[in-house]
């Protein structure tokens, strides 16, 4: 990447904020492009999003010029509080409002029936909506500003890894945006947990912010099972096609609970190869410091790994590398969602060892 590359688009507005009490002005001048049919990038508690007014269809179609998104994949519509949710979704059963009084503002996207008047192109032609309200001062005040709910799915071009800088928008959209607003790097670092609430029963479509283990508290029975669709199959929520979050870098991951065996497994596959990159939490980055490869650390702990994931595919993408290597957490807390992005940006293709 040039630094040419990484300068600010002159057809882009990028606005600085401080992430716990963002200024009133760049909030509204934000809300002011949103409510024009413009596109504006924020930061969420998870990922940035690529934000239009979800009303408008033609700013929604927007959002999939900009991103290169197939049609067949539905948007997140935000809202700024649970009141608004009769806005945007119709026969709302009493278990979401449980759910958004314990998770709301959060990491939590609902799936229920739509309004009318959420537009059909937001919602990949279904009768559905993903929503959520984010847990992000910059993000909130956008909503509450612009006085209207905003789809917006990650600010990242399609199948790429999702961005958790203002940097990251750049790199993929440039002046396909028309506000950036920039407050820094994002919390979590992976994308919300969808749950849908539809007839047929509650099911997790996508793991992610939210555990498992804390929606078992209202839903003991409740489980996850990866969808990896085709890009030509309707995509019941975001976040449920085979290739995504892919670097530009082949991804190759290994799995299992054997310690020795796994780093035996991944040095050999380090050895057969001149241009490669690993992703490793501390303890096996450690373990591959002599050999000929470039590391990127996820940190220690499952959070960690979930905040610097997509980075770190960025990172190594830049070194140029071929291959990257990495290791699958347990499917457990946070490692779930780590678990299911590296799933899907390595096409489904995981090395049991």
């Amino acid at each position: 990447m040039t630094q040419a590359a990484k300068t600010t688009p002159t057809s882009m507005r990028r606005i600085c904020l401080d992430a716990k009490q963002p200024a009133a002005e760049g909030i509204n001048f934000a809300a002011e492009t949103i409510g024009s049919g413009g596109l504006v990038a924020f930061p969420t508690e998870t990922v940035y999003g690529l934000g239009a007014k979800a009303w408008d269809a033609s700013a929604v179609d927007k959002i999939f010029r900009a991103k290169g998104r197939p049609a067949n994949d539905p948007l997140i519509v935000h809202i700024a509080s649970m009141e608004q949710l009769p806005a945007v979704a119709r026969e709302i059963p009493g278990l979401a409002y449980a759910l958004g009084r314990q998770f709301w503002p959060g990491a939590l996207t609902l799936v229920l029936k739509k309004a009318t008047k959420i537009p059909l192109n937001l919602t990949a032609g279904l009768d559905t909506v993903a929503v959520r309200v984010p847990d992000h001062p910059v993000a909130l005040a956008l909503l509450m500003a612009a006085d209207a709910p905003i789809a917006a799915p990650s600010a990242n071009r399609f199948s790429r890894p999702s961005p958790t800088t203002a940097q990251h928008v750049l790199d993929d959209l440039g002046d396909a945006v028309d506000v950036l607003l920039d407050a820094g790097k994002t919390a979590i670092g992976v994308e919300s947990t969808i749950l849908s609430l539809l007839d047929e029963g509650p099911q997790v479509l996508r793991p992610g912010g939210v555990s498992l283990e804390a929606l078992r508290e209202f839903i003991p029975k409740l489980d996850f099972r990866p969808r990896l669709l085709g890009e030509d199959e309707a995509a019941p929520a975001p976040g449920s096609m085979l290739k995504h979050y892919s670097p530009r870098a082949r991804l190759l991951v290994f799995q299992g609970d054997d310690d020795l065996a796994v780093r035996a497994a991944m040095g050999a596959e380090i050895e057969r190869h001149q241009n490669i990159g690993l992703m490793a939490d501390d303890a096996d980055a450690a373990a591959f410091c002599g050999f000929n490869v470039k590391i990127e650390r996820l940190g220690t702990g499952d959070e960690q790994a979930a905040k610097r994931l997509f980075a770190a595919m960025r990172a190594l993408d830049e070194q140029g590398v071929d291959l990257i290597i990495a290791r699958a957490p347990e499917k457990r807390g946070l490692g779930l969602a780590v678990w299911d992005r590296l799933l899907r940006a390595a096409e489904g293709s995981l090395v049991e060892v």
